[in-house]
Order: C-alpha cells, then sequence, then structure tokens
C-alpha cells in the first residue's frame, strides 16, 4: 500500500495553489489596513485611478472605496479616459478572485446567491461576468471565484470583466462630472 499524502504535498501544483491563495490573502488584508493611503493615489491623475482600481479590486470579498475616486476624478479629468483607467486597473485587480478559484482552494458558502451564480456561470459565463461586474456589487467576488474554479478561459474573463467595469467606470466618472456641474449651478450666483 502506498502513502498518497506524501507524494501529494510535493506536487509543485498544490504549492503554487497555496502561494496563490496566500498572496491573494496577503493583498486584500494588506488593502485592507492601508486604504487610507489610496487617497494619496489621486494626485496621479488617470495612473492614479489605475492603481487605486487595480488594489481596490484586488481584495476578495472585502470592501475597498475605490468608486469613490472615480466619481471624484470624473469631475475633474476626462470622464471617459477615466473610465478606462478604472476598467482597466479593475479588470486586474479582479484576477485575484478568478485565481483563488482556479487554485482550487476556493471555499465558498453554500448559499442561494451562490447556488444562482453558478448557475448563471454554467448557462453563459461570459455574460454573467460582464453584467455583475458592471453594477457595484460584493458578489462579484464569487463570480470571479467561479469563473476561475470553472476555468474560464482568462482572456474571456478579462474581456468581460474589462467591458463591464468599462461601463461601470464611464457611468459613475460621469455622474461625478455632472454632480459636480449640478452643484455650481446650484451655488452659483
Amino acid at each position: 500500500m502506498s502513502d498518497d499524502t506524501g507524494s501529494t504535498l510535493l506536487r509543485p501544483s498544490l504549492w503554487l495553489r497555496g502561494g496563490v491563495l496566500l498572496a491573494v490573502l496577503v493583498i486584500s488584508l494588506i488593502i485592507a489596513l492601508n486604504h487610507d493611503q489610496l487617497r494619496e493615489f489621486k494626485t496621479l491623475g488617470y495612473a492614479g485611478i489605475f492603481l487605486i482600481m487595480l488594489l481596490s479590486n484586488a481584495t476578495v470579498i472585502l470592501p475597498a472605496p475605490g468608486l469613490m475616486f472615480v466619481f471624484a476624478l470624473g469631475s475633474t479629468f476626462n470622464p471617459i479616459l477615466i473610465g478606462f483607467s478604472a476598467a482597466a486597473g479593475g479588470a486586474l485587480g479582479e484576477m485575484t478572485g478568478y485565481l483563488t478559484g482556479y487554485s482550487g482552494l476556493a471555499v465558498l458558502e453554500n448559499s442561494t446567491a451562490v447556488n444562482r451564480i453558478k448557475l448563471w456561470m454554467q448557462h453563459n459565463g461570459g455574460l454573467t461576468i460582464l453584467l455583475l461586474s458592471t453594477i457595484p456589487n460584493p458578489l462579484f467576488d464569487v463570480a470571479g471565484i467561479l469563473a476561475g474554479t470553472s476555468q474560464m478561459r482568462v482572456r474571456r474573463f478579462l474581456g468581460a470583466v474589462f467591458c463591464g467595469k468599462l461601463i461601470q467606470g464611464i457611468l459613475i466618472a460621469l455622474a461625478g462630472k455632472w454632480s459636480l456641474d449640478w452643484v455650481r449651478d446650484l451655488v452659483a450666483p
């Protein structure tokens, strides 16, 4: 009788999966503990919003304040370019959830919401990712994990997330621009 436990622990793929999961947890913890320092990135303009969205979307399950910067910078910079910068950073940041699922070590609660997203992913994963990434919601992390678990192609995942985040980013940046214009008109003599 062979001892499979020892040989399983020596498999490089298991170590890689564990390393990815550990990296995701460390990134999430660092961002959660240092979210006030994200405010310094806004002075960098488009590159700053890219970095803010990269970091705030890299957290898994923990909320991060990236969209408030998209809103605020939409009033100062070109909202379309802010949307593109936010989408690029956000899509890359969402890879942490995808990689957590891809590693096979993700454990999700068996809830109605998770089961519904699983069903949507099985029937039309790309559209599900697009729609869920467009709407600011905490369930997107679950969708990203499930996309990785189901081994959705990385290009398909990134493309759908980018398109969803682009719609989201442009709309939020435009809301920031229009609301500032509205307030200026309201208080201007």
